[in-house]
């Protein structure tokens, strides 16, 4: 039996339901020194809300800011 897990948006935290259709999940890509695409990504979820409201973008970038400097990209 498998078990439907929902997942939280990254900026707001909030639950993303099977019914929310205009959720989006994006995986943004590590680069090295040179450019180079080494396989590693982060993963962002983002809720219908969020992007109803015209927040995608600035919120998605807040978030790979932060998370660019745990990964020193």
């Amino acid at each position: 039996m498998e078990l439907y897990i929902p997942r939280k948006c990254s900026a707001t935290n909030r639950l993303i339901t099977s019914k929310d259709h205009a959720s989006v999940q994006i995986n943004v890509g590590h680069l090295n020194a040179n450019g180079i695409y080494e396989g590693q990504f982060s993963t962002f979820a983002l809720c219908g809300f969020v992007r109803a409201q015209g927040d995608a973008d600035g919120s998605l970038d807040r978030l790979w800011q932060k998370k660019k400097a745990e990964v020193r990209q």
